[in-house]
């Protein structure tokens, strides 16, 4: 990106002054070095949502932004029903409510490493990875609308998870609103087979070690310590997600003529809020995002039940599970008005503050764990919402490293057998059931992580606490 055209506000913040059809000037996060690397994409896919009807206060990206399907990867936006706002399947992407949830074990890298191998091979067996994967849990169709409708809660409910991890699941387990009548029976049928299951491209499951502190106060808070072994997941609402997102977005490029709508970009097709095709997508989407959080919930219950074949008696509890492609209702202040806007984040981690009403009592004073993946061969961190980051992004950080490369590029330049072997080098078990999912996936092909997340804590979005290194992988 010619970061000429940009307005340095500082030097991880920029600005993007309207013209033409904007409505609101775009700001973005990073480094100079990261906006440097980001593709021209994200210039015109930003500019383009602060063209869209309702939005407020701003367009946003985040420090791992890339191009994506109408809105960036990276892509945070607000909008005021009250000012005719919209709601965009692009601004929360086809995966809804992938996500991340990571889980402590009270073990030691020493005991991780005494039973690598065997953990790395059972985790494998009993978590289903890769593109169609289908578990043990097949939902006829009462049981797919009560899924859909309850969430992780549903999951606890049927032995699938433990009651105690809903206070540490936003919206605690259970995302209000959904209507699974509005999703297709297409879409459900996808997701019969489907819970439990890891799904494939970026999509993990991950025995990481704790490797650097970097706020104790709050790393306390949230139960970490240096060489801690933790566990991170990450997936979304599978092929129900996918569907959703298909189908709204041709029924809302085919109706956003007649609500006066005119898309910059058809990938952008909207709908206003209040509208009939506004209204089924929510009630939709809101049941994907629960489809999501019953998914993780199910895995992190055959996490548990893998472990404790190998090391009997062990507790794995939950830190937090917090989704990165979402649109929810919120109350920030804009313009000194409290509001409630429908806030858009796609490839943007949800990251509240120190105090917010919606945390569990235990983390309030700390600000929200936002838990960022890495790939497979680099660190993931775990960061703490700021109220700074409330005030300038909605609470909103970013979510990765975002992909520097396209998956077909990456399967090019390397070998899934000797991206696998490279890093058994390094101490690192993978495990997945495509070597050229492992080749796409490469950490190659991904931008620094560091990097994004340094970006992410001097911009103020978010506080860095722990860094976190891979030991096992299971890939999907």
């Amino acid at each position: 990106m010619n970061i000429h055209r940009l307005l340095k506000e500082s030097n991880y913040q920029w600005r993007i002054e309207p013209t033409g059809a904007m409505r609101v000037p775009a700001i973005l996060f990073g480094s100079e070095s990261l906006l440097c690397e980001m593709d021209d994409k994200v210039y015109e896919q930003i500019t383009n949502v602060a063209t869209l009807p309702g939005i407020v206060g701003a367009a946003y990206a985040m420090p791992d932004a890339h191009w994506g399907y109408g809105f960036p990867i990276g892509g945070v936006a607000a909008f005021d029903p009250d000012l005719g706002g919209v709601i965009s399947a692009g601004g929360v992407g086809f995966d809804i409510s992938c996500g991340v949830r990571t889980l402590h074990t009270g073990l030691t890298p020493e005991e991780v490493i005494e039973n690598q191998r065997e953990l790395a091979d059972t985790l494998f067996r009993q978590i289903p990875a890769g593109l169609g994967s289908t578990g043990t849990i097949h939902l006829n169709r009462s049981e797919m609308d009560a899924m859909l409708t309850g969430g992780a809660r549903w999951a606890v409910e049927r032995g699938y998870g433990e009651e105690l991890d809903l206070e540490r699941i936003e919206e605690y387990g259970t995302m209000a609103g959904a209507d699974p009548d509005e999703v297709s029976d297409h879409a459900k049928k996808r997701q019969r087979s489907e819970m439990g299951t890891l799904g494939s491209g970026n999509h993990y499951l991950e025995i990481q070690r704790v490797t650097e502190i970097y706020d104790d106060k709050i790393a306390r808070a949230f139960n970490i310590r240096l060489n801690d072994i933790k566990v991170s997941i990450h997936c979304g609402s599978r092929g129900l997600g996918h569907q959703i997102g298909t189908e709204f977005l041709k029924r809302m490029a085919v109706t956003a003529k007649g609500h006066g709508i005119t898309l910059p970009d058809r990938e952008l097709a909207c709908a206003p809020i209040t509208s009939k095709v506004g209204k089924s997508y929510l009630g939709a989407m809101r049941a994907a995002i629960n489809c999501a959080l019953a998914n993780r919930e199910i895995i992190t219950h055959l996490t548990r039940q893998a472990f404790a074949q190998i090391i009997p008696g062990i507790e794995l509890d939950l830190l937090y599970d917090v989704s990165h492609n979402t649109c929810r209702v919120e109350r920030h202040r804009v313009g000194g008005k409290e509001r409630d806007l429908y806030l858009h984040r796609k490839g943007a981690t949800r990251a509240f503050g120190p105090g917010h009403p919606s945390l569990p009592a235990a983390l309030r004073g700390a600000g929200q764990p936002v838990l960022i993946g890495g790939t497979m061969g680099t660190a993931s961190y775990i960061l703490a919402g700021t109220q700074k980051g409330m005030e300038i992004a909605y609470g909103s950080a970013c979510h990765g490293a975002g992909r520097s490369m396209s998956r077909r590029k990456a399967s090019k330049l390397w070998h899934g057998n000797r991206v696998i072997s490279d890093l058994a080098a390094r101490n690192i078990l993978i495990r997945s059931p495509s070597l050229r999912g492992v080749a796409e996936e490469a950490p190659g092909a991904y931008k620094d992580i560091t990097t994004v997340v340094e970006s992410s804590h001097h911009a103020g979005l978010a506080s860095l606490v722990a860094k976190l290194e891979p030991m096992i992988c299971i890939k999907g």
